[in-house]
């Protein structure tokens, strides 16, 4: 596996190739778990080079403080990635990426007005950045992203649509521990005892999924999952929402098998976790 650290070295290098193989890409922010390893692996079946970026890339956060929290292991991530048959890193600095801070903005239409957009002004726009320019950086075939960032999925998808990249997405199912948490590089900044509390988001979407296979209505799914995190002061819920998992548009029925996202975001302590069912 060879290491990167400035976008000049690594497109002359895939320049040298590209004509001959075809790239998968699969961005990070590092802090790497084996969802992560599995983009990897899933990357691995299908193209004849895997690239991997490892990029904590500050235009995405607007909370200054989860950005000084987010883990940074570079060098465990890279013995991560070789032993998972990753052929390449990309892992530039701030000042590499953003010579000066970008002017450009990007306005994602209604995915900005819900959920994560609502919460995270500014985010999408800074994932949209990066993503863009990963693309223009590596040209790959295909990019790898993981189901439990569903609206990031969705985001991505109208960037490569609206901007006619030649990049296949490939969404990948979210990888959970054995009691169900799914597995996310904020995790790591869980105490012992919010990590035995996290798993409570899991019971959530799967309380609210048995209830809308009952046949109750999302307005009653929703309130049986909010009054599950009002009983529970160590949480506080930021919004559960259930949607149409392709557009994230409120969906007032339940919708065609593996068309109804159920979404939730809750803070846990000081740390944010979000978490979806789609069904």
């Amino acid at each position: 596996m060879t290491r990167f650290e400035t976008i000049s070295s690594l497109r002359q290098y895939l320049t040298s190739i590209q004509s001959e193989k075809t790239i998968g890409l699969v961005p990070t922010m590092g802090a790497l778990h084996e969802g992560h390893i599995k983009l990897i692996e899933a990357a691995r079946q299908e193209n004849d080079l895997v690239v991997s970026s490892i990029f904590v890339n500050p235009v995405q956060f607007n909370n200054p403080d989860d950005l000084a929290r987010y883990p940074r292991t570079l060098e465990e991530d890279s013995l991560q990635l070789e032993a998972a048959g990753c052929d390449v890193v990309f892992a530039p600095s701030v000042a590499e990426m953003y010579p000066d801070s970008p002017a450009l903005r990007l306005n994602f239409g209604e995915l900005e007005t819900v959920m994560e957009g609502a919460f995270r002004p500014g985010h999408f726009n800074g994932v949209g950045i990066v993503v863009s320019k990963l693309f223009n950086i590596v040209q790959p075939k295909r990019a790898y992203f993981g189901q439990k960032d569903l609206q990031q999925v969705a985001v991505i998808r109208r960037l490569i649509r609206d901007l006619s990249f030649p990049v296949e997405l490939i969404r990948c199912p979210t990888v959970r521990e054995a009691d169900g948490l799914a597995m996310s590089s904020r995790n790591r900044n869980l105490t012992p005892a919010e990590r035995e509390q996290a798993p409570t988001l899991f019971k959530a979407l799967t309380l609210a999924r048995d209830l809308l296979a009952d046949g109750h209505s999302p307005v009653q799914a929703k309130a049986a999952v909010t009054d599950m995190f009002t009983s529970n002061p160590n949480f506080r819920l930021e919004y559960v929402e259930i949607v149409n998992a392709d557009t994230l548009q409120i969906a007032n029925e339940v919708l065609a098998p593996g068309q109804t996202a159920i979404c939730l975001a809750a803070h846990l302590g000081k740390v944010r976790l979000i978490d979806n069912l789609v069904f």
